[in-house]
């Protein structure tokens, strides 16, 4: 086992309260985790230290956040034969769509795996990258099967807990 499987990376600290829950998700589902904070603009030689560093301590794969140009998930590509996924961020006078296009659009042979911008993208990358992980060690895929049973069970529940009542929803 790798001392570090996944490394996620934000571009400011604004961007924690969207990966804080992904970073405590890839941790609950026994994935070797860690983040930092740092900037394609700002610090582009510790976001390579980062990324070097990380692949010596036989990291899977990287989540890059980021908002407004979010130019870091496509900065750590270009660093990185390792899959990156992209969890653009909301804020900026487009809100996340901005975010959403630069993470996106990277040039042939340079991808980024794009998830929805905000919490729901963060959630899905943390899914992803478990998956990823999961392709060679079986404890994390039972952890992914047992979060699955669980939301399947959470239907369940509603479908009957609505069927209980009659099945009227209330306004």
């Amino acid at each position: 086992m790798s001392s570090l499987d996944v490394l996620v990376l934000m571009g400011s600290a604004s961007d924690r309260p969207f990966m804080d829950p992904a970073v405590a998700l890839l941790a609950e589902l026994g994935v070797a985790v860690r983040a930092h904070v740092t900037s394609a603009h700002r610090t582009p030689d510790r976001t390579r230290e980062l990324v070097l560093r990380a692949e010596t301590e036989g990291c899977s794969v990287f989540i890059c956040a980021a908002g407004m140009a979010a130019h870091l998930a496509g900065a750590v590509a270009a660093l990185t034969l390792r899959p990156v996924l992209g969890v653009p961020l909301p804020g900026g006078l487009l809100d996340g769509v901005d975010a959403l296009l630069s993470t996106v659009q990277m040039p042939a042979g340079v991808p980024v795996a794009t998830f929805a911008v905000g919490r729901a993208g963060a959630k899905n990358a943390a899914y992803c990258a478990a998956e990823i992980v999961a392709l060679e060690r079986d404890e994390v895929a039972q952890a992914l099967r047992r979060h699955r049973e669980i939301g399947r069970d959470k239907v369940l529940q509603a479908d009957a807990d609505l069927a209980a009542g009659g099945g009227k929803v209330e306004p």
